[in-house]
């Protein structure tokens, strides 16, 4: 607890500090902390999936997003959004993005730090796990810069799966400086990808699309294309290329469009307006036109959606990566009131109904983040059939499941702050607005949940390897054995049914979801905090809000693990 005292006058006769001017009962900042160091799940994820190797590093970046001056950062990136200018003042289109120097600063701490391309440049064992974790830290307090980071690192498979295209552009993405200049891409020292597949007639329908890509008779090699179009969501418009579709001969393909071209001339990228969006305010998002745009081919024509859906997919991983971030962020910052904060007798933190929301809110933030790093670990450079099968289905499942989780726990934190939390001037109304953004892109929820029946139906083995990642904790828990037998009958049954399967696809994603998590925190989080998730997500007595927890749980002792102070980080 805090207490500011009026600054007492010596003069003789001088009036008494007024009373009213003391401030008490109120939360200090929670700043200056390593935030990897006091959050015990994400050491020990790091640790089991085989990256204790970064613990260093990310001890570093906890302790950079900790420290108040990044939190000031954040504040000024967001309440200082980017301004577009498309002209100059002699009216020449310049089609230009103004961010605050903030931003900049924040961007550029995470590139230094790998967040968008390490796990790619230097692929040892436990690099994506490693990747992961850096993304979550910045992400955790910054959540902005994040859009640009995740896309960055997202096109690395698809420019390495086409190295004539990729040898111009990965050893830029591989830097660890940003530059955001714009200026020819061979003469930047970094280099940083957005993404534009929407337009406003189709949105997740991009085989709708209308954008049109004519070949350029001058290229031989038939790569070469100047395209014609709109698009709807255009991500990152500051950034140096963008991956996009349209419409070619063979029909949908992949194009990358460079910002600026290798002559330095712009292209003609004309950014018609950026979106005035509900939360992630200090990233840019925009609407584009092109006008006989340069682009050059990535893939095989025709197959413009086979070849952009790896980016997806890792988007997609980002987005889970993300909202646990979020919800980290969420439960600490709630904690650290209730840590501080008293009422009726007692500090928040030990009235027994605030102790089970607490628990409960890092329950779920325990679960998404051990499925988050077994997913990471699944994207691991050769890591084989079965982590590929698994994570085909896995990283759909989660997206779905922990996006749509992430606004309601933000909710919840932001409702034990009472009214501060309800305020600008604490980060949680921030993360509110903040957490929706993950569920909807690169896919809301019905496309999610339409794309797992996809996927079973396309790659059954990608189901099986699902079923065989939960086979591990069989026997371990009658409920979850009960649950994910249900499941499995359930879904049998609806595949048989396409009417049925489609009406049902969100009922199947999320008994799959939970049936993941619940098995990841029986293999890996305390017995104790295994056991209430288990119960309270899958037990007759679940409840439908946060705060519904079995009886007999250790609420204090799950808090006390989360909020940095129960115990230490794993050795070796």
């Amino acid at each position: 607890m805090t207490v500011t005292q009026h600054r007492t006058d010596p003069r003789p006769g001088a009036p008494a500090p007024h009373p009213t001017h003391e401030v008490t009962n109120q939360a200090p900042p929670r700043k200056d902390l390593d935030e990897y160091g006091t959050n015990l799940p994400l050491t020990e994820a790091v640790h089991a999936f085989g990256a204790a190797w970064h613990g260093p590093e990310l001890h570093e970046i906890g302790a950079l997003v900790g420290s108040g001056h990044f939190q000031a950062a954040t504040e000024l990136a967001h309440t200082s959004p980017p301004v577009l200018r498309t002209h100059d003042r002699y009216g020449n289109r310049v089609d230009e993005i103004d961010f605050h120097p903030a931003y900049h600063e924040i961007i550029g701490a995470a590139v230094a730090h790998g967040t968008h391309t390490a796990g790619w440049a230097d692929p040892k064992p436990g690099a994506a796990v490693a990747r992961a974790a850096s993304f979550m830290l910045f992400a955790q307090i910054e959540p902005g810069h994040a859009c640009p980071m995740s896309m960055s690192h997202a096109v690395v498979p698809v420019l390495q799966r086409d190295p004539d295209v990729g040898r111009d552009w990965l050893p830029g993405l591989f830097s660890r400086a940003y530059d955001p200049r714009l200026i020819a891409p061979g003469e930047k020292s970094g280099l940083t990808f957005g993404m534009g597949m929407t337009e406003k007639q189709g949105g997740s329908d991009v085989r709708a699309n209308t954008t049109r890509a004519v070949p350029l008779a001058s290229d031989p090699e038939g790569r070469a294309h100047l395209l014609t179009g709109h698009k709807w969501f255009f991500s990152a418009p500051q950034s140096d290329a963008f991956l996009v579709l349209a419409q070619a001969e063979a029909g949908l393909t992949c194009f990358l469009v460079p910002r600026v071209l290798a002559d330095g001339t712009r292209n003609t990228v004309r950014i018609q307006r950026l979106k005035n969006k509900l939360g992630n305010k200090s990233n840019a998002s925009s609407e584009v036109e092109f006008d006989g745009t340069w682009a050059v081919r990535v893939g095989e024509p025709g197959r413009g959606v086979p070849t952009i859906i790896e980016m997806v997919n890792h988007t997609r991983l980002d987005c889970v990566l993300g909202t646990t971030a979020g919800m980290r962020q969420s439960v600490s910052e709630a904690i650290w009131h209730a840590q501080h904060r008293s009422a009726f007798g007692a500090r928040l933190v030990d009235q027994p109904a605030m102790t089970a929301v607490l628990a409960d809110l890092a329950l779920e933030t325990e679960a998404a983040t051990w499925t988050s790093l077994r997913l990471a670990h699944a994207y691991e450079s050769g890591s084989g059939e079965s982590e590929e099968m698994f994570r085909r289905l896995a990283t759909a499942v989660s997206k779905y499941w922990i996006c749509k989780r992430g606004p309601h726990h933000a909710y919840e934190a932001l409702e034990c702050l009472g009214g501060n939390g309800y305020t600008e001037d604490w980060p949680l109304a921030r993360r509110y607005r903040e957490q929706p953004v993950m569920a909807v892109w690169e896919g809301s929820g019905n496309v999610i949940a339409l794309d797992v029946l996809r996927g079973i139906g396309r790659t059954p083995r990608s189901l099986d390897a699902f079923w065989a990642e939960l086979e591990t904790t069989a026997g371990a828990s009658s409920v979850l054995d009960a649950h994910v037998r249900r499941v499995r009958r359930e879904l049998t049954e609806d595949l048989r049914d396409p009417l049925a399967a489609q009406t049902r696809a969100r009922a199947s994603v999320e008994g799959m979801a939970l049936a993941l998590q619940a098995s990841l925190m029986l293999r890996h989080a305390p017995a104790a905090s295994a056991e209430a998730f288990v119960a309270a997500r899958l037990g007759e007595g679940r409840g439908h809000q946060y705060g519904i927890l079995p009886r007999g749980t250790d609420a204090a002792a799950i808090v006390t693990r989360h909020s940095g102070t129960g115990g230490r980080e794993p050795v070796g």
